[in-house]
């Protein structure tokens, strides 16, 4: 229900949504709850200018050296609340401001004042025949050089005022083709606002509709609880159970291990006294039989006495080393081992551990009920989310929107023809004064043309041809349409420079470096009884720390609304979105969940009687050192094989015959006592040592050993029946708040998609930048400011290009007198004569004909 109304409250403020970065994806464990819904807009307030980008930065940097001073925010604030000019530092700081504009200002008005008058002073004078008027050309050395001096930088002057110009006309056409293309920005904006206000809705239905993300999860652990919550309880006893049932399951392992190895050690202490009583005897048989071969007259030879000899005294090896009669039995061990094993001990181990596994279906039996009325609860509160919703007038109000965002659509679209006709209007005056520039031009440059091309350099000043004469009317021409246009131009220069200028100090620069929001958040500045103006309208409540600049850098990161606009002073959303209001009653119905394991066993009596039994079954009084000392000696004193192979190698060693043949035979008849009897008596041997030492580890302690596991399992069971309780309310409260976890992760989701997500507010900034940044600096008063740039150089290089034509004129135009000197050498004195010359002196004339 929270969420509901932080979005009707944020609807209500009339927010704009913009992109949404999708949110990180949530790491295993926790739940996803996707992304909000959100389209993608048209919207980019960023203007390339392109290519003429390059006039605005010189533009730029040109009124960077006009007025370098920062912005005056000061007196901004004193203007606005109409306090400017209470002292007399106000005007003091704002000519010091100013002064690079008042200068540039005032040497235009200056322009425009002196250059009409100046050139009606320079026609009345040339009227006169005075200021170059006089149709009279002076000859001089140097005639040349100063032609060409003067061509050069009347050229060079036109060159500059053609750029100008240029410049001028390139600022107007682009201003003209912006204003053109702001229909397509002021449109994609109307369509993304249509976007928010079609697309709200989804996102509201989005936000509320994954709470059944939390219910389902919930309710699937609700649904699980023998293998979510058993299972805890279950991990947590078997921390002390399972060891224990593991200790006893061990011990009835080695019950049945001492069995049979109290049979082995039975088995073999039988075998191994009847073979050593047959092998003494065949033993004994062996020494008789070689004993008589020996005493054959055949060993009294000199070649087979020795060798008889060493034999004969090796007959005392073949007898029988250990003697296994003596050693004790293990009957009555082994009888009450059989006594023992005829409970089992393994089933009943068996048993426990099942009895103990079936701890989560004990905690599924036992909380039946309680489980049906938490899912109760939770279907309650998706019932009542989904109540309020439909009780919001949230169509309505996004129908009120759409019929406003309509209107304001209309209203643009009707008037927007009408500002392309004043456009237009405005591109045709800013081109009539382009034209004018031009006119002077073309005069400059026909002048330039035809008196370069006509000159003749061999014709006096008054038979120029017909050509240079046409070239020096050209320029005088400019130079008289010069005085006519330039203070016109000056005029257009000098307004559009102070206007365009202060825009772009006093508007462009503080809105980009936001020192423009500043003096806006001007405590008491758009409101005298409001410290800050913004908050007053949104919240009424102007005492809130809410302002414009970080209102414009939030929504400029596309921050939400909430976040932007501090609207937890409107509505709080922790308050409303309050984790209790949720979980208190399935908290409640968890905590009263009890769950009783008295019924789990996990060894009864019997079986701990058994392993008394077992310890007391007498393994440990076995004389472990007697059977030791008989193992560890050999079956014979000496090795049957190597007396055979001994006795062989002599006989080798006698000459042959009957003896040597015999001793032989001997030979292979120990050789199959040895496999016949002595192996199996060495296989019996080793069975009874590896009894006989696992009986002595299992009779080590084996009364300590019973004692403590019969404890263990005591403590375990002890546990369960005693202790399981604490066990089961820990575990239930982590079980508790695995599902109260849920609730906080979706609650904790719905803040950041509000703050972060939902009605993000990059739209208003683009508004902002689009009005300001886009209309009124880059198109506007960037366009203005180049042209008065362009215009402005232009008119200033009228002066220089006025002179140079005005001088060059002379060296053009076709005189009416020249100066005419006398030969010398022919005895002629002053000017040359007119018959002499045949060229037409309207002085000498005039001369004659006075005498």
């Amino acid at each position: 229900m929270a969420v509901e109304l932080c979005l009707l409250l944020l609807l209500l403020c009339g927010s704009t949504i913009s992109e949404v970065q999708p949110i990180y994806k949530p790491p295993p464990g926790t739940l996803d709850f996707g992304f909000v819904p959100a389209k993608t807009y048209d919207t980019g307030a960023y203007h390339e200018p392109g290519a003429i980008g390059i006039l605005f930065k010189i533009v730029h940097a040109f009124l960077y050296l006009v007025q370098p001073n920062t912005f005056p925010q000061d007196l901004i604030r004193k203007l606005a609340q109409q306090q400017f000019g209470n002292t007399q530092g106000d005007y003091q700081k704002a000519i010091y401001y100013e002064i690079g504009f008042i200068v540039s200002a005032a040497l235009g008005l200056l322009f425009i004042l002196l250059l009409p008058l100046v050139g009606l002073c320079f026609c009345m004078c040339r009227c006169c025949d005075n200021c170059g008027g006089e149709m009279h050309q002076r000859q001089k050395k140097n005639a040349d050089c100063q032609r060409s001096c003067f061509a050069t930088f009347l050229f060079v002057a036109s060159l500059i005022i053609s750029v100008g110009v240029l410049c001028a006309y390139a600022a107007n056409q682009h201003l003209t083709n912006q204003v053109r293309g702001a229909k397509k920005l002021v449109n994609s904006n109307f369509k993304d606002l249509k976007i928010f206000l079609n697309d709200t809705p989804a996102q509201i239905d989005y936000l509320v509709n994954q709470y059944n993300t939390t219910k389902d999860k919930a309710l699937s652990d609700l649904n699980n609880v023998g293998p979510v919550l058993g299972s805890r309880v279950q991990e947590q006893l078997g921390k002390e159970v399972r060891p224990a049932l593991d200790a006893a399951l061990t011990m009835a392992g080695a019950i049945r291990e001492t069995k049979e190895a109290l049979e082995n050690v039975s088995v073999s202490v039988e075998v191994l006294q009847e073979g050593t009583e047959r092998l003494h005897a065949n033993l004994t048989d062996v020494k008789m039989h070689l004993s008589n071969t020996l005493n054959d007259s055949a060993c009294n030879a000199a070649q087979a006495a020795s060798t008889c000899n060493i034999i004969r005294n090796s007959l005392a090896q073949l007898n029988i080393n250990a003697n296994f009669s003596g050693l004790p039995g293990v009957s009555s061990q082994l009888a009450k081992i059989n006594d023992v094993l005829k409970i089992d001990l393994s089933s009943l181990v068996q048993k426990g551990y099942a009895a103990f596994n079936d701890t989560p279906d004990l905690v599924v039996n036992q909380t039946r009920n309680i489980l049906s009325d938490i899912k109760s609860v939770l279907e309650s509160i998706g019932s009542n989310i989904t109540t309020f919703t439909r009780a919001l007038p949230v169509q309505k109000i996004l129908a009120d929107l759409m019929v406003h965002l309509t209107q304001s659509e209309a209203y643009v679209q009707d008037y927007f023809p009408l500002v392309e006709q004043y456009d237009f209007y405005r591109w045709l005056g800013c081109l009539i004064l382009c034209c004018m520039l031009v006119l002077i031009l073309v005069f400059y440059y026909l002048g330039l043309l035809c008196g370069t091309c006509g000159y003749d350099k061999h014709a006096s000043p008054t038979t120029r041809g017909c050509i240079s004469n046409t070239g020096g009317n050209f320029l005088m021409a400019g130079v008289g349409f010069s005085f006519l246009f330039s203070w016109v131009l000056m005029i257009v220069v000098v307004l559009t420079f102070v206007t365009g200028g202060n825009v772009e100090k006093l508007v462009c620069e503080p809105f980009e470096d936001k020192n423009l929001f500043k003096v806006l958040d001007t405590p008491y500045l758009l409101n005298k009884h409001w410290k800050n103006y913004l908050a007053g309208i949104i919240f009424k409540n102007p005492n809130v720390n809410l302002t414009f600049e970080k209102v414009y850098s939030d929504c400029k990161e596309n921050k939400g609304i909430y976040t932007s606009l501090h609207l937890e002073y409107l509505f709080n959303v922790n308050e409303l979105l309050n984790i209790s209001m949720y979980t208190e009653d399935v908290a409640l119905k968890i905590e009263h969940i009890q769950i009783n394991l008295s019924k789990i066993i996990l060894l009864d009596e019997i079986g701990k009687e058994n392993l008394l039994n077992f310890s007391s079954s007498g393994i440990d009084g076995i004389d472990f050192s007697a059977y030791l000392t008989e193992i560890n000696k050999s079956v014979t004193k000496v090795d049957l094989l190597s007396f055979a192979n001994d006795l062989e190698a002599r006989a080798d060693q006698l000459p042959k015959g009957a003896l040597e043949n015999a001793l032989k035979g001997h030979a292979n008849n120990i050789r199959m006592i040895h496999n016949q009897q002595v192996v199996p008596l060495e296989q019996a041997m080793s069975t009874l040592n590896q009894s006989i030492r696992l009986l002595k580890r299992t009779s080590s302690e084996l009364m300590v050993k019973v004692k403590n596991v019969i404890s263990a399992v005591n403590a375990a069971q002890d546990l369960i029946n005693n202790n399981a309780s604490q066990v089961i309310v820990q575990e239930t409260k982590k079980y508790m708040d695995t599902i109260i976890g849920y609730f906080e992760q979706y609650t904790e989701w719905v803040k950041e998609s509000i703050s972060m997500e939902v009605a993000a507010c990059k739209p208003i900034a683009n508004v902002i930048d689009t009005a300001v940044d886009i209309f009124l600096c880059s198109y506007i008063a960037d366009s203005v400011n180049t042209f008065w740039f362009g215009l402005g150089g232009s008119s200033m290089f009228l002066i220089p290009a006025i002179i140079f034509a005005v001088k060059l004129s002379k060296y053009y135009r076709r005189m009416d007198t020249e100066d005419v000197y006398d030969d010398m050498e022919n005895g002629n004195n002053g000017y040359h004569k007119e018959h002499l010359y045949g060229i037409h002196n309207p002085v000498f004339t005039s001369s004659v004909e006075q005498w």
